[in-house]
């Protein structure tokens, strides 16, 4: 069986790592790190960031997010995703956000 799916997608993933010794937001910015040394097209947004790329190196990068938190000190974390894709064309950033820039 094909897979009739556009290998460009978009992935929005939203990391909520907890600890009782270090701030949220030093555990996010590790997350952040990560997304922005794939070299992968992303948009950081005030509850999530948007990836655009191929869906398995997104994937592999959602799972080095999540390492990398607990790396950092979380201790949980909650991880939610959203994923856009196209039969047809492949899903751009740029196409949903040009009128907004």
């Amino acid at each position: 069986m094909s897979n009739p799916m556009n290998p460009i997608v978009n992935v929005a993933v939203q990391v909520l790592p907890r600890s009782k010794s270090k701030d949220t937001y030093e555990l996010v910015d590790e997350a952040i790190r990560i997304i922005d040394q794939s070299g992968l097209k992303y948009r950081v947004t005030p509850f999530e960031t948007v990836i655009e790329g191929e869906y398995d190196s997104i994937m592999d990068i959602v799972k080095k997010v999540q390492l990398a938190c607990y790396n950092a000190g979380a201790e949980s974390a909650m991880t939610y995703i959203k994923i856009q894709s196209n039969s047809k064309a492949p899903v751009r950033i740029s196409d949903k956000m040009n009128k907004y820039d």
